[in-house]
């Protein structure tokens, strides 16, 4: 059995309007980092990193998924019927929902959620789609100590037990628009390496290109449609 593991990151978003966090024109070069994506930028003043993430999130509706989201989403479609002999697993390390709104049902959003948001009282999860503020209580157990679902700097991913099984036993790793120096996820290549076939799908090189055994080159939009059509026809019944 054919078994994928594709690991999405900002550049995939990127086409759909999202900022990217580490371009030249990136949000890191609007905003401190320090200030809302750490625990101690929370802590320190909680009202400017909530107002932070309430545009964010207030913002989401208007950007669409793009072309590449929809190829990966027939990908899923295609591994749920049956219609190729492989697996799937898709990781992202974004925080919008345009993989979700493209069709895809089973993915892990590692760096979480903007959609979500957690309780450090009850540590509850739950869906979140309006502002949140300082005073907003906890629906469930009505502390307020209500926080983004989002892992800050510092902070573990989510599902990393679940992506290092994933990992351990997949014949093929695809990474897509990762700027390759944000850790674990930078170091997944390394982890398959000699045992998996390794593809990154970037607009450029970026700087973990060296560790892949293929690197194709251009927009998300044009290789991801292009690359899951090969998948496709190699992988049919």
């Amino acid at each position: 059995m054919n078994k994928i593991v594709v690991l999405t990151g900002a550049g995939i978003s990127q086409e759909s309007g999202l900022d990217t966090f580490r371009d030249a024109n990136g949000i890191w070069a609007k905003y401190n980092m320090e200030e809302v994506c750490t625990l101690e930028g929370f802590k320190k003043n909680p009202e400017k990193l909530h107002e932070f993430y309430n545009q964010l999130r207030s913002n989401l509706p208007k950007y669409l998924p793009n072309a590449a989201h929809i190829a990966l989403a027939k990908l899923e479609q295609a591994v749920l019927k049956k219609e190729i002999e492989a697996e799937l697993v898709l990781i992202t390390q974004n925080i919008d929902d345009l993989h979700e709104r493209a069709g895809s049902r089973f993915l892990y959003h590692m760096h979480g959620e903007l959609y979500k948001i957690r309780c450090t009282t009850c540590d509850r999860r739950m869906e979140w789609h309006k502002s949140c503020f300082p005073y907003t209580s906890c629906p469930y157990c009505h502390a307020v100590t209500l926080r983004p679902d989002i892992v800050w700097f510092g902070e573990m991913p989510y599902y990393m037990q679940e992506i290092g099984r994933a990992l351990s036993d997949c014949n093929l790793f695809v990474a897509i628009g990762t700027s390759g120096v944000v850790y674990p996820a930078a170091g997944f290549v390394n982890e398959v390496q000699g045992r998996a076939k390794t593809i990154e799908l970037n607009l450029e090189h970026s700087m973990g290109t060296s560790n892949f055994d293929e690197s194709w080159q251009g927009s998300a939009t044009e290789l991801v449609p292009e690359f899951v059509n090969y998948l496709l026809n190699a992988y049919q019944k």
